[in-house]
């Protein structure tokens, strides 16, 4: 679950936006603070810190949050060879974490506010190209061992932080004497500087960085001099196809595909045509950094002049065929695992627009005979303008495509355009089964005449998109009606009831058809008793959700009967081994009476559900249980009864809340009770439930849950708060 370092932090800021905030920091300092507002919400701040290696090869603390002043003094300077978690991580090469056991004696949280036993505490070596140039500390709200899939997004920010931290060094003044004195935290970093960028140079290596969110690309004046090239003012990098020769060009693209579809580093030869004719031979080595979506938003790297080195790159083959073959193989692989229209328009800017270095591309489907767009996708620039410039370029341009079968292409001198306007385009019809699905709009910033061959790969890649796009639109048609029948068997609102504040969450699973048999409801019970329930039917497909709605139907009409929980659930597990179906469901009903807080209750095979109580302590309520609805029908269900305080909150919730393929069950409810511990106490007495805060809780229970890769479970939930005193 994450947790916010403060109440102003919204769910709605991800990993992703940290990551693109983190490489425009200027500064170790404001790279911690970035991580801390705006990273995950489990990253509660106290006790983190950031180190960086000085020339004497010691760890020094640069940057700190929550870090008492005696913590300072000890820990201010960290030996390597030593035992202490930052230098555990620099030899790993690997994230340390301490659990909560061991931080209020090893690690210096323990008055930093968070209490005993509250938190767990990683260390993340910082890495470049393999080199260690610090480490990152940070406390997390974990009770025991970080996911897999946390433990991911932490490494994603360590990158980005790392990378961010090599650009600093790298950029500032070779006069270490001009500089200012450091910051009382530590030393500047940049004592590192001259030793790096003159190794750099010495090598004949130039490096280079494109921020595939925003398209700008950078080169520092060694990569110009490489390329033959004069620096420009901005330091901005020419385009592509003005530099690569045209025969190595699709031998460049088809890897640049290749490499944008599955991150990581690359490597590629190739010529280059320098100032005055001369063709030069450089080797491009560098990396496609992935947010935690596996989407890629950076690449860096260096260039070598491989003339200069007496060395023959790798590649290319000197096969454009081949290579225009490769390049349609990358971009068919990318769409093929596309399953929405919107994983399809992710595709086309990730990996096709990047490939054909392209200044924008728009997508248009077909909807009951007009064009409607579904993507504008631009680089840089005033984005509102120049996406108001792209809609009525295409409007005009793309309403010709469905009339013609064959793509329409714009080149120099074919027409006259303003100079607004893109210096060259390429209108795709797409067609699927002969029909027309819609159009696709590429421009350029640059002219350029489409050859032959272009024009084959442009109309290849129409078909291949086209086909993508038919599948992921049916996709989305029949995932629209299976929610929509979800919907329909679940409560349309929350009953208002005296003394009680309630709050209620559903989120559909990501596998097959993405609905389910999770269910909740609160009844208003005649005896002024409310009643609440929350099950889970197996299966993820129409029966299970038509099982579920038949379940939901009569468990209601036995509770508003008047039989307790016990009985109830008998009485519903007897109807399920009645239907006919194999299914069989968890389920927990509850009933309180908000008067007194009396609580009776009966579980059969669901998880337990979750007392917060007024001093912020979570825990599981110990209810003994039956089996699951349907597997014994003679079974009975043992009747619990307990009290509900005023100022107590209880959640229930289905095992997907909690469930994850990568990491053990328990685990997981241990991250979720500390995590539920950690908001109750940062948003105080009294405070957690009046229906402003029991909302932002629901919200943040499932935000974890809706970043997660895949959501193979559905997941439903239902938070009640008995107020300190009635009305």
């Amino acid at each position: 679950m994450p947790i916010p370092e403060e109440q102003s932090r919204t769910s709605g800021r991800s990993a992703m936006r940290c990551v693109r905030l983190l490489l425009g920091c200027t500064s170790a300092a404001e790279l911690l603070g970035t991580v801390l507002a705006e990273g995950p919400g489990w990253i509660t701040g106290e006790g983190s810190a950031l180190y960086l290696l000085d020339p004497a090869g010691m760890l020094r603390l640069t940057a700190s949050h929550g870090l008492p002043d005696w913590a300072h003094e000890r820990y201010g300077l960290v030996d390597p060879a030593g035992e202490l978690p930052a230098a555990m991580a620099l030899r790993l090469r690997r994230p340390y974490l301490l659990g909560p056991e061991h931080t209020s004696v090893d690690y210096p949280n323990r008055n930093a506010g968070m209490g005993t036993g509250m938190v767990s505490v990683v260390t993340l070596p910082l890495m470049v190209d393999g080199r260690a140039i610090g480490v990152l500390a940070l406390a997390l709200a974990h009770r025991g061992t970080v996911p897999p899939r946390d433990l991911d997004v932490l490494e994603t920010i360590a990158g980005a932080c790392a990378h961010r931290l090599h650009h600093l060094l790298d950029h500032v003044s070779d006069d270490v004497d001009a500089r200012r004195e450091p910051p009382e935290a530590g030393p500047d970093p940049a004592s590192a500087h001259p030793l790096l960028s003159l190794a750099v140079r010495a090598a004949g290596h130039g490096a280079f960085a494109r921020d595939l969110v925003t398209g700008e690309s950078y080169w520092d004046a060694a990569a110009f001099a490489v390329a033959g090239r004069p620096v420009s003012a901005d330091g901005a990098a020419p385009e592509l196809e003005r530099i690569v020769h045209p025969e190595d060009l699709p031998d460049v693209q088809a890897a640049l595909a290749e490499a944008l579809a599955s991150g990581g580093r690359y490597r590629i030869g190739y010529r280059v045509l320098r100032r005055g004719g001369e063709v030069a031979r450089v080797e491009e080595s560098g990396e496609v950094m992935l947010d935690v979506h596996g989407r890629p938003v950076r690449i860096a790297g260096l260039l070598a002049d491989v003339d200069h080195r007496g060395e023959r790159p790798a590649g290319p083959r000197h096969d454009p065929a081949g290579a225009r073959t490769a390049l349609l193989l990358s971009l068919t692989r990318a769409l093929s695992r596309a399953v929405t229209v919107r994983d399809v328009t992710a595709a086309v800017t990730d990996v096709a627009r990047p490939a054909f270095g392209a200044a924008s591309i728009v997508l248009d489907l077909v909807d009951e005979g007009r064009l409607l767009p579904v993507s504008h996708t631009v680089y840089g620039g005033p984005r509102r303008a120049e996406l108001t410039r792209l809609a009525d370029l295409s409007e005009g341009v793309m309403q010709h495509s469905p009339a013609r079968s064959a793509p329409l292409f714009s080149e120099p001198g074919g027409r006259p355009r303003s100079a607004d306007d893109p210096a060259a385009w390429a209108v795709l019809p797409l067609v699927a089964s002969g029909r027309q699905v819609g159009s696709c709009l590429i421009t350029f910033a640059a002219e350029r005449v489409f050859s032959r061959e272009d024009r084959t790969l442009y109309s290849a890649f129409a078909g291949i998109l086209a086909q993508s796009l038919e599948r992921a639109r049916l996709y989305d048609t029949h995932h629209h009606r299976a929610g929509e029948l979800q919907r329909a068997m679940l409560p349309r609102s929350l009953p208002r009831l005296p003394g009680i504040a309630s709050a209620a969450r559903y989120l559909p699973s990501t596998e097959g058809m993405q609905v389910g048999g999770d269910w909740y409801d609160l009844l208003k019970l005649p005896d002024g008793r409310i009643g609440l329930v929350i099950g889970d039917v197996q299966g993820h497909n129409a029966e299970a959700t038509a099982v579920m709605g038949q379940l939901r139907s009569g468990l209601r009409a036995y509770a508003t009967d008047g039989h307790d929980p016990a009985a109830t659930l008998a009485r519903t597990s007897r109807l399920l081994a009645e239907l006919d179906t194999e299914l069989f469901a968890t389920c927990l009903y509850l009933t309180l009476d908000p008067a007194d807080g009396s609580l009776t209750a009966a579980r059969a095979g669901h998880p337990a559900p979750v007392r917060i109580a007024a001093d912020a302590t979570a825990v599981e309520l110990e209810l003994p249980g039956g089996p699951p609805l349907g597997v014994d029908p003679a079974q009975s269900y043992p009747l619990a009864t307990g009290r509900l305080a005023g100022g107590e909150t209880l959640l229930a919730y289905t095992d997907g809340l909690v469930e994850d393929r990568e990491e053990d069950y328990d685990e997981s409810v241990q991250r979720m009770l500390g995590g539920l511990e950690l908001w109750a106490r940062q948003t105080g007495p009294g405070r957690v439930g009046p229906m402003p805060a029991l909302e932002r809780l629901a919200d943040l229970l499932t935000l974890n849950v809706t970043e997660r890769r895949s959501r193979p479970d559905d997941v439903a939930l239902l938070l009640l708060h008995r107020m300190p005193s009635l009305p």
